[in-house]
C-alpha cells in the first residue's frame, strides 16, 4: 500500500457531501473521476466507484432500517432482477472496449444532467407531495415506521418493475451508475409509492446491488494479475474514509442550499463531464 492518492481523501470529503446532500450515488461523481481524472481503465474506475460508493449507502441504508421505511417485499421483488442483471453487466464491462463504455458512461451522465436541469412539472409535484398513501383497506401494502406512522399504498405491475429495475442493475454493473434513477422512475413517478419508502427501498436494493456488482468486479480485476487490485486498493484507502467523512456533512449542505440551486449546479457539472467523456472516448 502507498500514499499515491493522499488527495482522493479530501477529495472524497467534498464529493461524497455533494452526493449525499443531493441524493445521487457516490459511484456517478467518482467512476468519471477516476477515469477523466485519474487515467484508470473504465472497468477499474467503475468498480472502484461501486465500492466507494457501497460504502457512501451504507450509513443511509442503517439509517432507514431503522426507522423501519424499507419494503422488504418489494425491495426483494428489485433484487431477483437488478443482481443477475448487474453481474451481467460486469461481464460485459470487461469484455466491452474502454471507450464503448466511456460512450455509455457520457450518455447516462447527459441524461442525469437533462433530469436535473429539467424544471419540475408544477402538477407533478403537487401530486406528488399531497399523496400521502392511500386508504389502508384498499391498500395492498402497510408500513408502520419507527415513529408510529402508518404508510399505506399499492406497488404496480411487478412485471414492469423487474424489466425497468434490471435495466438499471444491468447499466451499474457496466459504468457503476443509473439504478437509482431507475427504482426512483419505477416507484415513485410510475406507483406513486410515497417518496419516504420509495427513496429507503431504493437505497436498499442500490447498496446490496452495488456490493455484488463490486465483488464481480474484483473479481475479474484480480484475473488479470495484482496489479490492479493493488491500485484499486491505494486508491480505496484514501476514498473511503473520505466518503464516510463526508456521508455526515451531507443533510447539513442539503439545508443550506435550495435544491434548486443544487439541481442546476449538478446539471452543469453532469454536462460539463459527459462532453469530457464523449469528447476522450472520441479521440480514441
Amino acid at each position: 500500500m502507498t500514499a499515491e492518492f493522499w488527495y482522493m481523501l479530501p477529495a472524497g470529503v467534498v464529493i461524497a457531501t455533494i452526493a449525499m446532500a443531493s441524493g445521487v450515488g457516490g459511484a456517478t461523481f467518482f467512476s468519471p473521476l477516476f477515469i477523466l481524472g485519474l487515467g484508470l481503465p473504465p472497468e477499474l474506475a467503475v468498480g472502484s466507484g461501486l465500492v466507494v460508493e457501497v460504502f457512501g449507502f451504507g450509513s443511509g441504508v442503517y439509517a432507514y432500517v431503522r426507522r423501519q421505511l424499507v419494503d422488504y417485499r418489494v425491495g426483494g421483488m428489485l433484487l431477483s432482477a437488478t443482481v443477475p442483471a448487474a453481474v451481467a453487466g460486469v461481464v460485459i464491462a470487461h469484455f466491452a472496449d474502454a471507450d464503448i463504455l466511456k460512450v455509455i458512461l457520457g450518455m447516462g451522465l447527459f441524461a442525469v444532467a437533462v433530469s436535473f436541469l429539467r424544471a419540475p412539472d408544477e402538477e407533478e409535484t403537487a401530486a406528488l407531495e399531497e399523496m400521502a398513501g392511500e386508504d389502508p383497506e384498499s391498500a395492498e401494502t402497510c408500513l408502520v415506521t419507527a415513529e408510529g406512522e402508518e404508510i399505506c399504498y399499492t406497488v404496480c405491475n411487478t412485471v414492469e418493475g423487474r424489466l425497468i429495475s434490471g435495466v438499471g442493475g444491468l447499466f451499474l454493473g457496466m459504468v457503476s451508475s443509473g439504478l437509482g434513477e431507475l427504482n426512483g422512475y419505477f416507484l415513485l413517478q410510475r406507483c406513486r409509492v410515497p417518496s419516504s419508502v420509495s427513496v429507503a427501498t431504493s437505497v436498499f436494493v442500490v447498496a446490496i446491488t452495488a456490493l455484488i456488482a463490486s465483488l464481480g468486479h474484483m473479481i475479474q480485476i484480480g484475473q488479470g494479475g495484482l496489479t490492479g487490485l493493488a491500485t484499486m486498493g491505494n486508491l480505496l484507502l484514501f476514498t473511503v474514509p473520505g466518503v464516510v467523512a463526508g456521508a455526515q456533512l451531507g443533510p447539513i449542505l442539503a439545508e443550506r442550499v435550495p435544491d434548486r440551486v443544487m439541481e442546476v449546479g449538478l446539471g452543469i457539472l453532469f454536462t460539463i463531464t459527459a462532453s469530457l467523456l464523449l469528447f476522450e472516448a472520441g479521440l480514441h
